[in-house]
């Protein structure tokens, strides 16, 4: 798997292994890449294409962005707090193999304006649910000023993450990507989860 992970990383020319979590806590979880191998299966699901908009929430390094950037055409943005994490994202931007450059913001989630052209949103367990209530909550407030598809991705989910995601308001469940068999281990919790705010048309 790690020389599964370093050869994306060469062909795209950027530096994303490796975890960190020097300034992590109860509320702001360590960065850990998402695995080439899960969005390679994110790609190829057929739904993030060219002209969507990603925003990646807890972006890290940037990897999410750099990827489906280069293999889906989408326009992607990342979010992170963290400066000296955010850094190594914009160092990357530079050496990126591609013409299509993803964005990068440092901000803290919450206070984020999610842009109207973004219409999917990624989510590797960045943050605590009492964060995730404020994202939501934006994430809504962007939806309802531009009514449109809009689905939200979350990775690896916990308990308490669908728990909550369940009980909000116009948020539907649309689907899941099992990545179980990826990995060793049969963990439940290797899935790409699926949400949705429907019903666009008629508002």
């Amino acid at each position: 798997m790690t020389d599964f992970e370093t050869t994306w990383d060469k062909r795209l020319q950027i530096k994303t292994i490796g975890r960190d979590e020097e300034n992590a806590d109860q509320y702001r979880y360590p960065y850990e890449p998402t695995p080439y191998s899960v969005l390679e299966r994110l790609a190829n699901s057929g739904l993030i294409r060219e002209g969507d908009g990603v925003l990646d929430y807890g972006c890290g390094k940037g990897r999410v962005d750099f990827f489906l950037s280069h293999q889906t055409k989408a326009r992607t943005v990342g979010i992170e707090y963290d400066e000296r994490i955010y850094q190594s994202a914009v160092n990357n931007q530079k050496t990126f193999a591609s013409r299509s450059k993803p964005s990068f913001v440092l901000t803290r989630a919450e206070a984020y304006e999610v842009p109207l052209y973004v219409n999917r949103c990624y989510f590797f367990n960045p943050f605590s649910v009492e964060i995730l209530h404020k994202v939501m909550a934006r994430v809504l407030e962007s939806y309802y000023e531009n009514p449109r598809e809009l689905r939200l991705f979350f990775y690896y989910p916990s308990e308490e993450y669908i728990s909550y995601l369940m009980t909000v308001d116009t948020l539907e469940f649309y689907d899941e990507i099992s990545c179980g068999d990826l990995f060793e281990g049969n963990d439940p919790r290797e899935r790409i989860v699926i949400f949705s705010l429907p019903g666009y048309q008629q508002m």
